[in-house]
Parts: C-alpha cells; structure tokens; sequence
C-alpha cells in the first residue's frame, strides 16, 4: 500500500504586504531500500526471509522441539530456534516430544527428548542417502531419498544404537560396512522398470507409498502398534492374518490399481487418495465422520478405499467439481476443489457467459471439538464434508491477464487439532534497484484456526479457533524497529532464487502443522 505524503506550508508577511508560501524540506530516505522497508511491512518480510533463513517455532514444547535450549512447557508465539539460523531445509515434520528434518545435502537431522535427554542440539543421524522428504508416526522416521528407496528407522537414540543395523555398500568396490545406526528399508514388490517411490505420508501407525506409476501402497510404520483401523486399506488385513515376512512390509492396495493415483494424505488413523481425474477414495478410521461419510456406528472403520462422492456437495448449482488436492492430520481431513460452472438443464449454451469459470472452494470434515473444521462451528462429528467458506469463492484482479482469476491454495498443513492454509494468491518479489522506490515485494497470505490449547496457532494466547485467521509476522520486533504501531499480517514468502553462501538457490518459505506444534522454515 502506498503512503500519502502531506506538504506543509507557511504563510509570512513580508514588508510589502504580499504572501509568500514557503514550502518545508522533504525528508529523504536513505535508499530506495529503507524506503520500501517503511511502508510495507509485507517487504520487510520478503527481504529478511532471504537475508536470514531459518526455523520459526511455536506450541508445545514439553518435548524440548519448539525451543531446545528453554525450559518453558510453551512457546506462546513465533521465536527463532537458532541452530537452524542460515540454514536451508529440504522437509520438516514435528511431533511435541520429537522433532526431525532433512538438509539442503538430504541429511536427517533429529531432536527432543523424544530423541534424547542428552543433547538439545539437532544431530545427523541417517546421512548419506539424499533424502528428499520424511513423514514420523508414532515412534519411528519415514524417508523417502531421491532415487525411491525408504527408511523406516526408530525415533529413540537408543533404539537406534541397539537395533539390527543394516549393511551398506561403501566406496570401495565389492565392499560392505554395517551401518552406524539401526534402520529398516521399505521395498514394495513387483515393481515395473522404471517405477519408483515418489512421495509418501503417514499416520501414527501407518505410512503410504505412492509410485511413478500412479499405484499405491501401505505398510506399518511404528513399533508399538499394528494398524488396526483399516488405514492400510487391505480388507481384512490384521496383525493375526498379516502374510509371512516382515511385520512392515509394503503391501499394494490393490482395489485403487487402474486408477492414476496423483495425491496422498494421511491422518492419525486413516488415508485418503485422488487419482488424475479428481476422484477421491478415503480409508480407515470414520469414527469421527473424517473419511467424508456419516458415521456408521455398525462400520466405524472402513478397510477398503471408498470412493466419496464430492457432487452431492454442489446438487442444484450447475456447477461440476473435481478434487485438485487433500490433506489430512488427527482425525480431519481437507479438499480443493475447482468447481466449473456447466450448462444446467434447459440452459442455452450460447448465452450464458460465464459457462467455464472456475470457483476454487475448501472443504472439511472430521472432529470439530477443537475448530479444526474452520467453518465457524464446534461440531463433535462432521461426516458429510463443510465447506470453509473463508477459503472459498475467493477472486483477485489478474493485471497480466486483464481478468478476474479464482485464489486457490497452495497447501494446507493439517495437525493434530490445528491447521494452516497458504493462498495462492498474486505474489510480487519482483522489486529491484531500477524499479520505483515504491515498487514492494509481498508473499502469500497464509491462514490459521483449530486447536490452540498448546498456543500452537500462534496468536499469543490460548482460545481455540474455529475460523481462519491471520498471525503477526514471524519477527514482530523488526516492525517495530521500523516505528509501525498498526498490525500487519504474517504473509509467506513464495519460491524464488537468491543468493546464499555464495551460489544461487531457489528457496521458498513453508509452514509445518504438527502435534501440537507449528513451524515455519526456509525450503529448498
């Protein structure tokens, strides 16, 4: 937004009685920099992002994860964990009791008294293997390297250092070593040439595998539990009835084979799926209406992959949905959906104009005890999907495009109880020395709501939230060395390459909901 200057002017007398208008100096700005710095507080957030990278963390932090060096029992609002300052991550997933990340060599990193009591400082653990993501359930890491393979390996220091270590390949040829820590590898079987594992996310027993080929696997993914509620969505498939070999083994489910499996997410307790064309097909736990259908008290848990029916949501509006995207954590679960707008029975084609325009709307379900739904409602049981209609029917003016185009969202970070939507609305990062000194960079508004009894929202204070709102940003003392009073918004800084260390990278800002425990880090 740009400022309005006000000029100032006196009036003198002068001995021949005419009036002379005096104008007063102009305060100049240092630069052009300092300039931008004092009228938009969205800029500053942009250029400090890319100067300083970092973890921001907030929540629980009984686990010592949000602030390792601090006693407090919570961190109420965003504070720097200062290991990670200038360093650029590949992933981030945080429990309240542990907390694991992947660096810009794919190197995993682990802390919390969930890890050990012996050290607060995050220390590399599995190295070597070019992790490029990493999903934590109950006790054990799950990660994913570049070339497909997973490990699934203990959370505990000490279960690291007493369990089975594997042997690895080493520089010399023909030549093995044991591995220095325990680990498991996760290897679905009859895989096509070429096929590879491509992303994977889990509950707290569970893990899914999706591969190159749009086919999706399952396999157990803690120690202390086998998952009993149907997530692993193999009919029938229990601890007693589990085939021979390896409780964790992957096992394909093999009712979504045929279908073009493009999106995963996974709860506590349950799995969702969306093939190429949108279609959804949710597994597992429903006790909480959070697979999208009512709950049935006679089938609380649904072992085969369902496919949920996202057009009764839109009966009467001519207007057709497809699925673009879901997401899940506790017992919740989330969906974007582009709505097209179609010719309705006994409409003229050729004259009705906005045939093809596309609404983007947010949908939830699952429990809503806590706000999780962010819908403005504290429902106990919410089986048929809400939608969030602060994330919904949502328009911005395109100046490229000359036309009005629908807000999306980028992501939504889903936790326990709490959630985060990042929009993808216009950013601008475009702001350089030859532009106007009124020329700002801004990011993409990022919203919050849900459980906030562990201050995992961020707010400062304790009440949960059952609609999505805005945060201040993440270094609210920077605003204030600028002299702001008002309040500004935290806004996320989009993907965009910049200097680090000397060589240039493509960085972006994320946001990680976890258990009871919020993040926001520089990503590669």
């Amino acid at each position: 937004m740009q400022q309005l200057a006000v000029t100032r002017v006196h009036a003198e007398a002068p001995g021949d009685g005419s009036v002379v208008l005096e104008q007063r100096k102009k305060r100049k700005t240092a630069s052009k920099e300092e300039n931008r710095d004092l009228i938009s507080s969205q800029h500053l957030q942009v250029k400090r992002s890319w100067e300083s990278p970092g973890v921001y963390a907030w929540g629980s932090n009984s686990g010592k994860v949000a602030a390792p060096d601090s006693d407090e029992a919570f961190v109420k609002t965003p504070r720097r964990i200062p290991f990670f300052d200038d360093i650029i991550l590949r992933d981030m997933k945080l429990d309240r009791n542990f907390g694991a990340a992947l660096t810009s060599q794919g190197d995993l990193l682990q802390w919390g008294v969930g890890y050990s009591n012996e050290t607060s400082l995050p220390t590399a653990t599995l190295r070597g293997k070019n992790l490029i993501s990493i999903t934590i359930s109950r006790d054990r890491i799950i990660a994913l390297a570049s070339n497909g393979n997973v490990y699934s390996l203990p959370v505990a220091k000490a279960d690291q250092a007493s369990g089975p270590k594997p042997w690895e390949s080493s520089w010399l040829p023909f030549w093995s070593v044991r591995s220095n820590i325990s680990y498991r590898s996760l290897q679905p079987k009859d895989m096509s040439w070429g096929e590879k594992i491509t992303a994977i996310d889990g509950g707290l027993e569970h893990v899914l595998l999706l591969t190159s080929r749009g086919r999706l696997f399952s396999a157990a993914a803690s120690s202390e539990a086998f998952p009993a509620k149907g997530q692993l969505g193999i009919p029938g498939l229990t601890w007693t009835t589990r085939p021979e070999g390896a409780y964790d083994q992957c096992h394909e489910i093999t009712t979504l084979r045929g279908f073009d499996i493009d999106r995963i997410a996974a709860g506590d307790n349950h799995s969702l799926a969306v093939d190429k064309q949108g279609r959804v097909f949710a597994f597992g736990d429903n006790s909480q209406g959070q697979l999208g259908f009512d709950y049935n008290p006679e089938a609380v848990n649904v072992d085969s992959p369902s496919l949920l029916s996202m057009q009764r949501l839109y009966a009467g509006t001519n207007l057709s949905p497809t699925v673009t995207d879901v997401a899940a954590g506790g017992t919740n679960s989330f969906f974007t959906v582009d709505a097209t707008r179609i010719a309705g029975q006994g409409e003229d084609a050729s004259r009705e104009r906005n045939l093809g325009r596309i609404t983007a709307d947010t949908f939830s379900c699952g429990g809503g005890i806590w706000g999780s739904l962010g819908n403005g409602r504290w429902t106990h049981v919410q089986g048929t999907p809400v939608k969030i209609k602060a994330l919904s029917g949502l328009f911005e003016w395109d100046e490229r495009a000359h036309r009005a185009i629908p807000i999306r969202l980028a992501r939504i970070s889903a936790g326990t109880t709490h959630a985060a939507a990042v929009m993808n609305n216009v950013t601008h990062v475009g702001a350089h020395e030859g532009s106007s000194e009124n020329d700002t960079n801004w990011g993409a508004d990022v919203l919050w709501w849900g459980g906030n009894e562990h201050y995992q929202l961020g707010t400062g204070k304790r009440n949960n939230v059952s609609n999505p709102i805005y945060i201040a940003p993440m270094d609210v003392e920077a605003d204030k060395e600028k002299g702001r009073r008002e309040e500004h918004r935290f806004q996320i800084t989009p993907r965009h390459r910049i200097k680090h260390n000397g060589r240039a990278i493509s960085v972006e800002q994320r946001v990680e909901c976890g258990r009871h425990i919020s993040a926001v880090y520089s990503g590669l």
